[in-house]
């Protein structure tokens, strides 16, 4: 089994940037495809961003692209989102995720096996 603890969320201004990590204990993460998720309040969690185990092949949500970017470095056991251009309606929590059994970078939530505790990025007009 592998935690996931995600950090670097916080207060940024619209325009501005963040970089977000998701550390991982307890599993080496090179054998997970993982992803970033992100909900608000009462609404279902969305799909971000992932990658694939080696990091070769990620995809990105439509509204994230060409402002985030998703990597790995699996030396270092840890997954990053860097986050540029952040918008007012980039503010939610942001998840990170894993799962071992697929080959291939899934969309979906229930296609990840491991989730974080989210952290919290709120941007600000």
């Amino acid at each position: 089994q592998v935690q996931l603890v995600e950090s670097g969320g916080g207060l940024v201004q619209a325009g501005g940037s963040l970089r977000l990590s998701c550390g991982a204990s307890g599993r080496t993460l090179s054998s997970y495809v993982m992803g970033w998720f992100r909900q608000a309040p009462g609404l279902e969690r969305e799909f971000v961003a992932a990658t694939s185990r080696s990091g070769a092949t990620t995809t990105y949500a439509d509204s994230v692209k060409g402002r985030f970017t998703i990597a790995r470095d699996n030396a270092k056991n840890t997954m990053y989102l860097q986050m540029n251009s952040l918008k007012t309606d980039d503010t939610d929590v942001y998840y990170c995720a894993a799962d071992h059994t697929r080959r291939r970078v899934g969309v979906r939530t229930i296609e990840y096996e491991y989730w974080g505790q989210g952290t919290q990025v709120t941007v600000s007009s």
